[in-house]
């Protein structure tokens, strides 16, 4: 990121692998902080959602507004091969490891335009605050345009 220009903020802390053991230790750090979630359709399509850590995403209803079959959480060898990270450190970072594109991108509408988004930098025992401008300058750096939603408006 520093080769790049890109602001950020890294502060480490305790293996985080669940949004609720977290909330205690992201309390005083600014931003929106994410839940991200690697997921499998039925047609074998790969899915990372990126998400504001209390948006509800229901894995029913979501598949039909992504344009995919029904979707189940991926396995631990497919986010090892394509993200390049190992569960509970899932991350909208972790795209970096998908040379291939094998993974569809979506971001919750709330990120997209918050000021300040909050990602695990490839492990769980840290935060990573990034601008929205320097989050949007990682996704063109690696040349992904994320499909945007807004969850909170599903149907």
């Amino acid at each position: 990121m520093a080769e790049s220009g890109i602001n950020q903020t890294t502060h480490d802390h305790p293996a985080v692998f669940r949004v609720e053991e977290g909330l205690e230790l992201k309390a005083d750090l600014p931003g929106l902080h994410t839940k991200n979630l690697f997921l499998k359709d039925k047609k074998g399509r790969l899915w990372l959602i990126s998400a504001a850590q209390d948006t509800v995403i229901d894995l029913k209803r979501a598949h039909r507004t992504l344009g995919s079959d029904r979707l189940s959480f991926g396995n631990e060898v497919l986010m090892w091969e394509t993200l390049g990270v190992r569960p509970g450190s899932v991350t909208a970072l972790g795209l970096i490891n998908d040379v291939n594109r094998r993974v569809t991108f979506v971001l919750d509408q709330r990120l997209w335009e918050a000021d300040i988004v909050n990602f695990h930098p490839l492990t769980n025992t840290a935060t990573t605050a990034l601008s929205q401008a320097d989050f949007r300058r990682i996704l063109s750096l690696l040349g992904r345009e994320p499909l945007v939603v807004d969850f909170d408006a599903l149907d």
